[in-house]
């Protein structure tokens, strides 16, 4: 069953970041959902991303995945936490103009520090265009509550 995770960032003082925010003109405009294991987005690229002619450009593709990987820390891990490396590599073509790329991640394993998410962008067709091993160092909750403005995991879902 996939559930529609809400933005419970936008409309306050960190509301405007460049991979989730409704409204940054600018920006990446992701929207998330959780399915299983998996946090997913069907997310539109916009020509202006483009590197070469119509192909979505691989430093937009890395903050994708950063961005999920990102989102898979509040829900799956229930907490907030920072990137500390992301290992990008290129599998295929992304391009601009040929409908909707999914893009997941799922939580590869945990401890009390640091999470590994591998994430992914798959095209249309559901060919896989790239991935990422993501590790994130990860706030103890009521630390990430208190000086990150993590709102807990009820914040996320209706």
């Amino acid at each position: 069953m996939m559930r529609k995770i809400i933005n419970p960032f936008n409309n306050t003082e960190n509301g405007t970041c460049f991979g989730c925010s409704c409204d940054n003109e600018q920006g990446l405009q992701m929207e998330f959902y959780e399915e299983g294991d998996y946090i997913l987005s069907d997310w539109n690229p916009k020509k202006h991303l483009s590197g070469f002619k119509n192909v979505l450009h691989g430093g937009i593709q890395t903050t994708i995945m950063d961005e999920i990987a990102c989102w898979l820390v509040f829900i799956k891990c229930e907490t907030s936490g920072v990137t500390t490396a992301l290992n990008a590599k290129f599998r295929g073509t992304a391009f601009t103009d040929q409908g909707n790329l999914t893009v997941r991640a799922k939580l590869i394993s945990k401890d009390k520090k640091f999470a590994n998410i591998h994430a992914e962008i798959l095209n249309p067709q559901g060919k896989l265009c790239s991935e990422a091993e993501v590790q994130y160092m990860i706030f103890p909750q009521e630390m990430a509550k208190k000086k990150f403005h993590y709102p807990g995991i009820e914040a996320f879902f209706e």
